[in-house]
């Protein structure tokens, strides 16, 4: 299910330029000039919350280690429960790529 109040032509084009990226020091190149400081560790921090929700962390564990205030952490929780599953896709991607190549 897409929401249909993000999906534009500007949207699909910032999408298939991150779906160039190769590696995660490309990623910090593009993300480090397309988005402030605050705007990329605040992005990062609710991906972690997501994880740890899913680990079946509690908020004052998820609030101790990432500095997310339980706004965020409830606003992560409902995304995973009421969204679009994007957050639940991307971790077990990774679980799988874990796996496969363990370091």
């Amino acid at each position: 299910m897409m929401n249909n109040k993000i999906k534009n032509d500007e949207v699909d084009s910032l999408f298939k330029a991150i779906l160039t990226l190769e590696n995660i020091e490309e990623c910090y190149t593009f993300f480090e000039d397309a988005c402030t400081v605050n705007e990329l560790l605040s992005l990062a921090q609710r991906f972690e919350v997501a994880r740890m929700l899913r680990q079946k962390k509690t908020y004052l564990e998820i609030a101790e280690k990432t500095g997310a205030s339980t706004a965020t952490i409830s606003r992560v929780n409902r995304s995973l429960n009421y969204g679009n599953d994007g957050y639940d896709m991307v971790i077990e991607r990774l679980r799988e790529q874990d796996r496969k190549d363990p370091e």
